[in-house]
């Protein structure tokens, strides 16, 4: 939440990494439909700590994700990746199966984020951000990142079921039954796949919850990193169980 549900520019010198410490602190982080779409920080900030998201707010946040010039690199990617990888994949071969890939993912994406970041967030009045805990103990952030899938904030600051990523999860699951190509659509194999959604979802949020850490000490531009590995984890091969 998604991933998810996604970032300001990291320099490899040393005032990007001093700028990626200030930043990965908790702040109040302002979210308005006047928010540049590529904001490469925005995946490690904590956020609205006070102003609570107005509908119209959640569905640019969602747009701005699935719009993320990142977004579309690790697509392609991951998309030429598995093409290139298994020529008898449910896609297809060649570019016809590349391109059928990308559509997938996309449309993997643009689900996730309706469902997850704008509507199912704006009904039960949940946040759609994950809000790291940058000072806590180690512990702490391991089990805050793990059970962020199923307990989260709310947009009154109190906590609150995370119905976007229970329910989002499920809705996302029906859907893709409809157009994922070689997909298993029975209720057992789409089950099956729900609790693989809710296992793997951790990776996102300790993704968003450490990575700023890593970055300060190695000095790397982490936003293609994480956006790849978040991609992977969240659509995997289009033809999975």
């Amino acid at each position: 939440m998604t991933s998810i549900a996604a970032q300001a520019a990291f320099s490899a010198s040393g005032n990007g990494a001093s700028a990626f410490a200030r930043q990965s602190e908790p702040e109040t982080v302002p979210c308005s439909p006047l928010l540049p779409l590529i904001d490469w920080y925005a995946r490690f900030l904590n956020g609205p700590e006070v102003k609570r998201l107005t509908p119209r707010e959640k569905a640019h946040l969602a747009a701005r994700n699935v719009m993320d010039p990142f977004n579309a690199v690790t697509i392609l990617g991951s998309s030429a990746i598995s093409v290139g990888s298994d020529a008898h994949s449910p896609v297809g071969p060649g570019m016809h199966g590349f391109g059928r890939s990308v559509g997938v993912s996309y449309t993997q994406d643009i689900t996730g984020e309706f469902f997850g970041t704008f509507l199912i967030p704006s009904i039960v009045h949940q946040d759609p951000h994950y809000h790291r805990l940058p000072k806590a103990s180690l512990r702490r952030r391991i089990a805050h990142a793990a059970y962020q899938v199923v307990w989260t904030q709310g947009d009154n600051g109190k906590e609150m079921v995370n119905w976007a990523s229970l329910g989002g999860l499920a809705i996302d699951g029906e859907i893709g039954n409809l157009y994922v190509p070689g997909q298993k659509t029975d209720l057992p194999a789409t089950a099956a796949r729900y609790g693989i959604g809710l296992a793997t979802a951790p990776i996102d949020n300790y993704i968003t919850e450490f990575l700023p850490d890593v970055a300060r000490h190695i000095h790397v531009r982490v936003v293609l990193i994480q956006r790849f590995v978040n991609q992977i984890a969240k659509t995997g091969a289009p033809g999975g169980p």
